[in-house]
C-alpha cells in the first residue's frame, strides 16, 4: 500500500513490479518527482558503492555481515553510522575492540586499555582527564542561531543528479571569447518588428540559442547521449534544446522539443513560454523530458565565466556569461569591443577534445556573423 501512494507512471509501476524494486527507494525525475519508467530502468545500473573502511574495520570487530546492510551512505555505500545501527540492536558496542582494529604500532603510541588501568599505566590516562576538564571552557563559546531547512523534492532530485553526473562522467572544459557586436546590431534591429508582431522582447539568448540548435546539427556527437550502461552511443538527428531556469527553491530544465525546425521567433516564443511556466511551476513532466542539449545562462547577473555539471543523460552542455566591453586587437590595433565568455563542459566518454573545439570554433564563428541564421 505504501507504494500506491508514491507517484509513478503505470508504466514505472509494471518495471518495478517485474524486476522486484520497491519503488520507494527510487527519486523521481517527473513534476513533483514523479516516478517514470525510465527512472525504475536507470535504477538497475547504479550498482551498491561498498563499505568505508571504517564501517567495514568496526563490522568485522562485531562481526557482522556488510553484505546484509543496507548503507545510506552516497549511492548505497555502507558508513560508519549503518553499522553502529547494527551494532546498537545486538548490544552496546565494544570500543575496545573496535580501537583494535584501528591500532598502529608504534614507540609512541600504545594501545588504549578501557579496562581499569594498572599501578603503570596511571600517568598515562592523567593527560585525556586534563584535556576533558579544558573541553568545557572551549565550547562555552557563544553560536549564532542555526535554522535547519529540510531539502524539498526538487533540491533533492537536482541533488541526487548532480552527484551522479559529477561522481560518474570525465568531463573537460573549452573556454572560448566571442565579439557579439554583430549579434547586437542584429538584435537592435530586429527588436521593434517582432516586439510589435508578438508583443515580446527579443533577447541575445535567444539568438544564441539559435546559433546553437544550428550548430549542434552539424556536430552530433556534441548532441549525443550515453546508454545508461555505457556501451553505446545514441546520436540525435533531432534537437531538444533545454535551458536550465534557476529558482529560489531549486533548478529547473525546461525542454523545448525539435528546435531544429524553428526560426528565430518561434524558438524565441518557445524559450519564454517555457521558462514562464517554469517560474510559475506550471510545466507538465513532458516540458522536461527528452532533452538532447542543455544551455545555462547567469550573464544577465553579471557573471564573467563559469563551467556546469552536465544535464545527463546530455553529453555536454554550454555554460554562457555576460557580455562585457573588453579591449581587444583588431588588425593590429587596441579596440574595445562587446565579449561574451561561454564554456563547453563536455563528457569525454562520448566526446572528444576535437570534435568539441570544433563545435565552439563553429558556434563562435555563428555568433560573430549572425545574419545566415535568418536565412
Amino acid at each position: 500500500m505504501e507504494n500506491e501512494k508514491l507517484r509513478a507512471t503505470p508504466a514505472a509501476r509494471s518495471l518495478a513490479h517485474r524486476m522486484g524494486i520497491e519503488l520507494n527507494q527510487i527519486v523521481g525525475s517527473g513534476y513533483k518527482g514523479r516516478i517514470h519508467r525510465e527512472d525504475v530502468a536507470n535504477f538497475t545500473y547504479i550498482e551498491r558503492a561498498g563499505v568505508t573502511p571504517l564501517a567495514r574495520k568496526i563490522a568485522e570487530a562485531h562481526n557482522i555481515n556488510v553484505e546484509e546492510l543496507k548503507g545510506t551512505g552516497f549511492r548505497g555505500k555502507v558508513t560508519r553510522a549503518d553499522v553502529l545501527a547494527a551494532v546498537g540492536e545486538t548490544g552496546e558496542p565494544n570500543l575496545e575492540r573496535i580501537l583494535d582494529a584501528f591500532t598502529i604500532p608504534s614507540p609512541e603510541r600504545k594501545k588504549t586499555n578501557f579496562a581499569t588501568p594498572g599501578k603503570n599505566e596511571a600517568p598515562e590516562m592523567k593527560a585525556p582527564a586534563a584535556a576533558s576538564a579544558a573541553a568545557p571552557s572551549a565550547s562555552a563559546e557563544p553560536k549564532g542561531d542555526v535554522e535547519i531547512v529540510p531539502m524539498n523534492m526538487m533540491r533533492r532530485v537536482i541533488a541526487k543528479r548532480m552527484s551522479e553526473s559529477y561522481f560518474s562522467a570525465p568531463t573537460f572544459v573549452l573556454n572560448y571569447e566571442v565579439d557579439m557586436g554583430e549579434a547586437s546590431k542584429l538584435r537592435a534591429q530586429l527588436m521593434e518588428p517582432i516586439k510589435e508582431k508578438t508583443g515580446k522582447k527579443l533577447t541575445v539568448t535567444d539568438i544564441v540559442s539559435l546559433a546553437v540548435v544550428r550548430t549542434l546539427m552539424n556536430h552530433p556527437y556534441i548532441n549525443a547521449s550515453l546508454s545508461p550502461d555505457g556501451s553505446q552511443i545514441e546520436l540525435h538527428n533531432y534537437v531538444n534544446l533545454a535551458m536550465a531556469v534557476g529558482m529560489d527553491e531549486g533548478l529547473l530544465v525546461p525542454v523545448v522539443h525539435r528546435a531544429e525546425k524553428m526560426g528565430l521567433t518561434e524558438l524565441m516564443l518557445r524559450l519564454k513560454d517555457i521558462t514562464e511556466r517554469a517560474v510559475g511551476k506550471k510545466l507538465t513532466p513532458a516540458d522536461q523530458e527528452g532533452s538532447t542539449f542543455t544551455i545555462s545562462n547567469l550573464g544577465m547577473y553579471g557573471v564573467e565565466s563559469f563551467t556546469s555539471i552536465i544535464n545527463q543523460p546530455n553529453s555536454a552542455i554550454l555554460s554562457i556569461a555576460g557580455t562585457k566591453e573588453m579591449p581587444v586587437v583588431r588588425n593590429g590595433e587596441v579596440v574595445i569591443r562587446p565579449i561574451m565568455k561561454m564554456s563547453l563542459t563536455s563528457d569525454h566518454r562520448v566526446i572528444n577534445g576535437l570534435a568539441a573545439a570544433k563545435f565552439m570554433q563553429e558556434l563562435k564563428a555563428t555568433l560573430e556573423n549572425p545574419l545566415p541564421l535568418l536565412v
